[in-house]
């Protein structure tokens, strides 16, 4: 792609580094900014700036956070006694506008992944170790991604959580509500059946 302007393509170049951004998305997004939205672009610049400065992690979850404790971690209103650990920020928010979940989270940001250079210490689990080591968490729900990586990570966090006489549980996986079983996944079927309940 030739251009003639080095500066425009540094701009494509960084709009590149956003998830699912090609070439080709780059140079449409970089050309709708100058043509049609300085503004908007230039507004977008300075909040990018001051989030990059400005959020870090909360100190307790590891959520993002601009104060060193989040606000969830902050509330009162919280059940401490129950802790959700999440692969992601992206999850958590999924499990509080889904559910009616009052309890605390652990924000591991990724799965164990040795490929990846991501361990327990990049997940932070000594801090988690330390947490459920406290005595106050009764209930470690662990809410991973049913993953190769992420089933991987829940037994491992099961075994912290045991390790600290804490209950160890999963969020439950299979058939979706609504769905019918001639159109759901092998594996996913597979799995509903083996981890089937019995009915009150």
């Amino acid at each position: 792609m030739s251009n003639g302007s080095s500066l425009l393509a540094e701009l494509i170049e960084a709009l590149r580094c956003l998830p699912g951004v090609g070439g080709k998305s780059a140079q449409r997004m970089a050309f709708h900014l100058l043509e049609r939205e300085r503004e908007r672009g230039l507004k977008l610049a300075a909040v990018l700036e001051q989030a990059m400065q400005r959020i870090g992690h909360c100190s307790q979850c590891r959520n993002f956070s601009e104060e060193p404790l989040c606000a969830l971690c902050a509330s009162s209103s919280r059940d401490r006694q129950v802790l959700c650990v999440v692969e992601s920020p992206t999850d958590l928010a999924a499990i509080e506008q889904a559910t009616g979940y009052r309890g605390q989270y652990f924000v591991l940001m990724g799965r164990l992944s040795p490929l990846d250079g991501l361990g327990p210490e990049e997940l932070g689990l000594a801090q988690l170790t330390q947490r459920l080591g406290e005595g106050e968490i009764e209930e470690l729900i662990i809410a991973t991604n049913p993953t190769v990586e992420g089933e991987a990570t829940a037994h491992y966090l099961a075994q912290l959580a045991r390790a600290g006489g804490v209950r160890p549980t999963r969020l439950a996986h299979g058939v979706p509500l609504g769905g019918e079983l001639e159109y759901v996944d092998r594996g996913t079927l597979a799995h509903a059946f083996g981890s089937r309940q019995l009915l009150d």
